[in-house]
């Protein structure tokens, strides 16, 4: 939760600093008055599930009409009613979850909007300028388990491939290594080096973590360069 609590604030000091009209580098078509628009969205969506014990999905908010000072105190509003619903929650609460692995609606909301706040936490660091603060590498790891095992584990996928191929992902400065089997179902990954693979993408957790979310470019690629590329252009999460 304190991942959480940092994130959120430290986006929002970094929209405040930029101005909303400032482009977001990683997402061409939106200025930083959309990154709060969504995520301050994204925020009171997953809070909802939480508060209500909401058992299945439901759409999000339109975003709303605000600009300026206005829309920055939305935001932080929103920010914190989700940190609160959290934090008072029972950690047994039951409520719609969307991603393989699961173990519980409370976990997996506190996980969820931690890393996804980070990585638009980046996004508004970068729309300002400068060095955007690296995330710690646990998280990092913990990050880019979610999106190989939970996210790309969907049948949502684009990630596929007509004959099977074999990807691995290495954090070169963590016990953490991942092998992503591509074939033209959803990937399969499992956290091992078992096997060998076509394409190894390597490098320190926190770039890996933002590489793979398209942020960054891939630290380094062994192998099959045709693999990462793949990644890159199929990878988008829908």
């Amino acid at each position: 939760m304190e991942i959480l609590e940092h994130e959120g604030r430290s986006l929002a000091d970094a929209a405040e600093q930029a101005g909303p009209g400032a482009p977001v580098p990683a997402c061409p078509d939106w200025r930083v008055r959309d990154l709060l628009r969504h995520t301050g969205v994204v925020h009171r969506w997953a809070a909802g599930f939480v508060a209500d014990a909401c058992p299945t999905p439901r759409p999000m908010e339109e975003h709303p009409d605000l600009d300026g000072t206005e829309l920055l105190a939305w935001y932080r509003a929103g920010h914190r009613a989700l940190l609160d619903t959290l934090r008072e929650a029972k950690p047994d609460v039951a409520c719609w979850t969307f991603l393989p692995g699961a173990e519980s609606g409370l976990g997996f909301w506190a996980r969820r909007q931690a890393h996804e706040t980070a990585v638009h936490r980046w996004d508004a660091q970068a729309a300002r300028g400068g060095d955007p603060t690296p995330v710690a590498t646990d998280f990092a790891v913990d990050g880019v388990d979610e999106l190989l095992r939970g996210f790309h584990a969907r049948r949502r996928s684009r990630v596929r491939t007509p004959e099977p191929r074999v990807l691995r992902i290495r954090a070169t400065d963590a016990d953490a290594v991942w092998t992503v089997r591509l074939s033209q179902e959803p990937p399969v990954t499992a956290r091992d080096a078992a096997g060998d693979a076509e394409c190894e993408v390597s490098g320190p957790a926190a770039e890996l973590y933002l590489s793979l979310w398209n942020r960054l470019p891939v630290p380094e690629v062994t192998g099959d360069q045709a693999l990462a590329e793949l990644w890159r252009k199929t990878s988008a999460v829908v």
